[in-house]
């Protein structure tokens, strides 16, 4: 398989993750988003959306949205639990983390870390602390009876929502406020196979 993506993103890391610890052998092709390789004709044929990650299959077959690869990928693996009411839980947790979590978190951190904080960026910026820190609060909340989001087993809704909560800190969110956050990502990152963003 080929992935199209930069493990910079958190969307496109989460991939990167999962195939790590499931030790599934790929390819990656990096993809530069700030000099707009997704808009080039090549990768609009793969995803007319412009956007990464994308998975390219032996077979030809393509498939976008980080969430949507991840089930494909870990589909039948100790990632995805088998108990029904459970899966819907972890599903829950992924469209939370698409909804609730990443458009104001991710978002600030990329206009800090790879915009800089430009002037004309900066009201928007401090307008998705808010939203962020309430995200994170809730996340806490979850991880004080388990050790991870729907239990004591590590799910893709964990790998979903690790990816920009790890690096919350570089859109000017204080993990310090979230020691259950805290314990969650450094016991993700003592998991055999973890590999880092960069």
């Amino acid at each position: 398989m080929i992935i199209y993506g930069d493990v910079g993103s958190g969307n496109c890391y989460k991939i990167k993750l999962l195939l790590s610890l499931l030790k599934i052998n790929h390819t990656w092709v990096h993809i530069d988003i700030l000099n707009k390789e997704t808009q080039t004709d090549d990768f609009l044929s793969l995803n007319p959306n412009g956007k990464i990650p994308v998975l390219v299959l032996d077979d030809d077959r393509v498939l976008s949205e980080s969430n949507a690869i991840l089930g494909y990928v870990a589909e039948g693996t100790k990632f995805i639990p088998a108990d029904p009411f459970i899966k819907a839980k972890m599903y829950q947790w992924m469209f939370f983390e698409q909804y609730s979590h990443e458009p104001f978190i991710a978002v600030a951190r990329f206009i800090n870390k790879y915009l800089g904080l430009p002037a004309e960026r900066i009201q928007e910026y401090h307008n998705l602390q808010p939203k962020g820190h309430k995200a994170l609060s809730i996340m806490d909340k979850a991880l004080v009876e388990y050790d991870y989001l729907v239990g004591n087993q590590l799910t893709i809704a964990d790998i979903a929502l690790y990816a920009y909560t790890h690096v919350a800190g570089e859109g000017g969110f204080d993990l310090n406020l979230y020691p259950n956050i805290r314990a969650w990502c450094q016991r993700i990152r003592e998991y055999t196979g973890y590999v880092d963003m960069i």
